[in-house]
């Protein structure tokens, strides 16, 4: 069995995969002072009600865009399941040519997702990961990835009018009934929702102008409120990214590849 785990800004995910079947998935928070410890033992509790035995774990695989956490998931790889993680580098793969420039500053999440939706999909393809951030990843008919754009995500700029306006509460991100808020809470729901769907709808617009036969597949932890409300989303995959993970371990990691 492999475990994967893709470490955001916001939420920490972790699959368990038998060859190509995602067993299960769990979301955690990320928290950077977290230690080993504390990671092994959250493990091994979802092991337990699961009744997985983590000694079948054969590989672990990880994406990480929040470095300060990548020597404690490793340490706690080495300690609770005795390996060696693999560590994702998209300027030292070899599964998807990459036109963004420095390579170095693309995360690995988004070439993860790029390689799933090629694999999955087909090309061209737009991946919008709909997370902390707001990504928007693009491949070409010809396989390569080429870029996208980055927006704040929704809870992001929920948070921000929070923080930022002295008199405006903090509110649940939700679909309100009416565009016309007819309170203050119901105003900002209305703003931070349809605000945020027309921002996404405008730019898939853009992008599509330039690949108009490009397969749209949808991620991230805030897809599931927004998706019903894309008229251009051909695919929903809230686990695209450890599926990506799964296809980064057979094709580069299993033949020996050294680990992180």
């Amino acid at each position: 069995m492999l475990l994967a785990i893709d470490i955001g800004n916001t939420s920490t995910v972790l699959g368990v995969f038998d060859g190509e079947r995602l067993l299960c998935c769990w979301r955690l928070a990320t928290e950077r002072d977290r230690t080993a410890d504390e990671y092994g033992i959250l493990c091994r509790n979802l092991f337990s009600l699961w009744n997985l035995d983590r000694n079948r774990i054969e590989a672990i695989v990880v994406s990480s865009v929040v470095p300060p956490v990548n020597a404690r998931i490793r340490e706690m790889s080495r300690q609770y399941f005795e390996l060696a993680p693999f560590f994702v580098d998209p300027a030292a793969q070899d599964l998807i040519p990459v036109r963004y420039q420095p390579v170095t500053d693309v995360g690995a999440d988004r070439i993860v997702n790029a390689v799933a939706a090629v694999e999955l999909y087909g090309k061209p393809a737009i991946v919008l990961d709909l997370g902390t951030a707001t990504t928007f990843d693009v491949i070409s008919p010809q396989g390569d990835y080429l870029g996208g754009v980055i927006a704040p995500g929704l809870g992001i700029s929920a948070e921000a009018l929070f923080t930022r306006a002295a008199r405006l509460p903090r509110v649940e991100i939700r679909r309100p009934e009416n565009v016309i808020g007819a309170s203050t809470v119901e105003s900002m729901q209305s703003g931070l929702f349809y605000g945020y769907l027309s921002l996404v709808t405008g730019l898939l617009s853009l992008i599509r102008r330039q690949l108009p036969a490009a397969t749209v597949i949808a991620t991230g932890g805030y897809a599931d409120s927004l998706c019903p409300e894309l008229s251009d989303l051909h695919h929903f995959d809230p686990n695209l990214t450890l599926k990506g993970l799964r296809i980064f371990y057979d094709r580069c990691f299993r033949k020996g590849a050294k680990s992180g």
